[in-house]
């Protein structure tokens, strides 16, 4: 059976930040449709990864993106860094902030007559269909500094896929949302991965709102990553070799995964973590 090329390939790739090589010898695959989270604790380059797939920092090894190096086709990836929280104030209709998406970055441009009302009426098809999609039609005419955490992340998301990207990146969508809405975003998130057919790759502190939703999983830790399904990867014996120290995952009476070991928390999965954000 053909199978079909992969979104991401990433083979033995290393990645130097400042000086210091963040991580090496990472390799992992992306099939179309699936969904992939990277792991791992503060400081291993998870967002890093991220910034090398859009081509923003060199990797050496290969790194290539839909069928060509990274950052050749960003055209076709839809991304979504790091939340940002707009201000209470702030006036802008959600729909204007998905429309941006669509035609921010050509804003100021002219366009013929023709040609613009033809890309309006379709930017508008289109703009109302994602914000279907996402569940936001009951508010995304409010101005975004009114909505809540998991509205503005469900308009953010909107705005990613409104050029029907065949890559969605996903850098730690969940923070600062409440459990309720981390679940309720990590569903969506599926839903579109498989309704859309669309690759998805999350930075994630914590495995538990996402695991059951999830295909493959990439691990960042100690300079180096494992790669495989969520059974795979997080055990005892994978992390405990990813490394090179005794670490521990235990399963809770809920059914949520904690690690456990090393000179510092590991994974967070459950818990946040302590220290500084992503190395960049």
């Amino acid at each position: 059976m053909h199978r079909p090329e992969p979104v991401v390939s990433v083979r033995d790739a290393a990645v130097r930040v400042g000086g210091r090589t963040l991580w090496s010898q990472v390799s992992a695959d992306v099939a179309p449709g699936e969904f992939v989270a990277v792991l791992g604790p503060n400081g291993v380059g998870k967002s890093t990864l991220v910034k090398v797939l859009l081509g923003e920092l060199p990797a050496s090894g290969t790194v290539r993106v839909l069928g060509a190096p990274a950052g050749r086709d960003n055209h076709r990836i839809g991304y979504l860094p790091q939340r940002r929280s707009f201000d209470a104030s702030l006036r802008i209709r959600g729909l204007d902030i998905v429309r941006l998406g669509w035609d921010g970055d050509r804003w100021g441009v002219p366009l013929p007559f023709a040609s613009r009302f033809g890309s309006r009426r379709r930017a508008d098809a289109r703009i109302a269909e994602v914000v279907e999609l996402v569940g936001a039609r009951g508010y995304a005419h409010r101005p975004i500094g009114e909505l809540s955490g998991g509205e503005q992340q469900r308009l953010l998301i909107a705005q990613a896929l409104v050029r029907r990207p065949a890559l969605l990146l996903l850098d730690e969508p969940l923070d600062s949302l409440d459990l309720p809405n981390q679940s309720a975003v990590a569903g969506l998130v599926s839903r579109i991965c498989h309704e859309e057919k669309v690759a998805v790759v999350m930075v994630a502190h914590d495995v538990n709102p996402i695991l059951r939703h999830l295909d493959r999983v990439v691990y960042l830790a100690h300079g180096s990553a494992v790669s495989g399904t969520p059974e795979e990867v997080i055990t005892s014996a994978t992390l405990s070799r990813l490394y090179g120290t005794p670490i521990e995952v235990l399963t809770t009476s809920d059914g949520r995964l904690v690690v456990v070991g090393g000179p510092e928390n590991p994974g967070g999965h459950g818990d946040p973590h302590d220290g500084g954000r992503d190395a960049r």
